[in-house]
C-alpha cells in the first residue's frame, strides 16, 4: 500500500495541500517471510557473577572506563560521566572520579558495591504486535514487549523510546546507551512513519492545518510530511512523517482536530522498516542497518 497524491498521480506517492510536506514515503505493506525467527518464551535472567569479567577490549588491552559503563547497559557514556564524578564508581575497589580513566582486562568495576560487566552490544528489531505494553516491567502483569524478545539476546536490552498498547509496528530494542539516547533525543530529528486509521476522512481543511502545526496542551506540534494513503478513496488512512518522541503524539494530534484513530502502526523508524518481518516477531540488525543508525 502506498500513499496517493492529492490532486494528481504522477507517481505512487501523494502531496499534501498545496505541495506542502507532501509523501515520499514507502509502501506500508510488506510480504511476509514464513521463515521468520519465532517468537520465543521468557529466557532465564543472566546472574552476574564476580568471574564473568571477560569482555571484548579493544586491541591495546584498555577501555574508557564510561565506555565500559554504557556496554554493561547502565547508561549513555555521557551520563556515566556524572557517575564517575560522583564517586560512585570502583575500579578493583578503589574509587575513580577521573574522566578519561581507562579500565584493563581483568579489572573489576562496581557501582554501588554492584559488579557491571561489559556485554556485547546487541540490536533487536521487533514488529509489535497490539496488546502489548512498552516497559521491562508491568506492576499490572499485563503483557510487554520484553515477552517477545526474551530469546533474541543472552544480554539486557531495552525499548529504545516506547510505543502505546494499542499501537503497533517498529521497535527498536538495544544496550547500547548512547545509541538509545541519539534515537529518542529530538535535535537528531530521527525519522519515524506512521499509518494512521481514522474513524472518518480528513478533509483538506484539517490536512492543512496538521501541515501549518498548531499548538497542543504541550507546545507546538508540527509534522515533517503527511498524505493520504494510495488506494483509500475514503481518505481515512493517512501516512505521516513526524520526528518528535513525545506521548501519544500521532493520536494526539487527530483527536485535537476531533477524529479517532481507530488503528495505528510505525512503519518506518530511523530508515528501519517491516521488510519480511512479520508481526509478533524479531530479527537481529545487520552491520550495515547499525552503521546506518549510527549516522543519524
Amino acid at each position: 500500500m502506498a500513499i496517493r497524491e492529492g490532486k494528481t498521480r504522477t507517481d505512487k506517492y501523494s502531496k499534501s495541500p498545496k505541495g506542502k510536506k507532501g509523501g515520499d514515503f514507502s509502501k506500508f505493506k510488506k510480504k511476509v517471510n514464513p521463515k521468520a525467527r519465532p517468537m520465543g518464551k521468557s529466557a532465564p535472567k543472566k546472574t552476574v557473577k564476580e568471574e564473568e569479567t571477560t569482555i571484548n577490549m579493544p586491541t591495546d588491552g584498555t577501555m574508557r572506563l564510561n565506555k565500559y559503563i554504557a556496554h554493561a547497559g547502565v547508561c549513555s557514556r555521557r551520563e556515566a560521566d556524572k557517575l564517575i564524578s560522583t564517586g560512585v564508581i570502583t575500579v578493583n575497589s578503589k574509587i575513580v572520579t577521573e574522566l578519561g580513566f581507562k579500565v584493563q582486562a581483568g579489572d573489576k568495576v562496581h557501582m554501588d558495591g554492584q559488579l557491571l560487566v561489559a556485554e556485547k552490544l546487541q540490536y533487536v528489531l521487533l514488529n509489535k504486535p497490539k496488546g502489548f505494553v512498552t516497559t521491562t516491567d508491568d506492576p499490572q502483569e499485563r503483557k510487554t514487549v520484553m515477552d517477545l524478545v526474551a530469546k533474541a539476546s543472552t544480554e539486557r536490552i531495552y525499548p529504545v523510546g516506547r510505543l502505546d498498547m494499542a499501537t503497533t509496528g517498529l521497535l527498536l530494542f538495544t544496550n547500547d546507551g548512547d545509541l538509545a539516547k541519539k534515537l529518542t533525543h529530538p535535535k537528531h530529528r530521527v525519522r519515524k512513519v506512521y499509518h494512521v486509521y481514522l474513524d472518518k476522512a480528513l478533509t483538506k481543511v484539517d490536512m492543512t492545518k496538521i501541515v501549518q502545526g498548531f499548538e497542543l496542551e504541550d507546545g507546538m506540534i508540527n509534522v515533517d510530511k503527511i498524505s493520504y494513503v494510495d488506494g483509500d478513496k475514503n481518505k481515512k488512512e493517512i501516512g505521516i512523517q513526524i520526528h518528535s518522541g513525545r506521548n501519544r503524539i500521532v493520536r494526539r494530534i487527530f483527536e485535537h482536530l476531533e477524529y479517532e484513530v481507530t488503528k495505528l502502526d510505525r512503519v518506518v523508524f530511523g530508515g528501519l522498516t517491516k521488510k519480511d518481518l512479520p508481526r509478533g516477531k524479531w530479527k537481529h540488525l545487520s552491520s550495515s542497518e547499525i552503521d546506518f543508525l549510527k549516522m543519524i
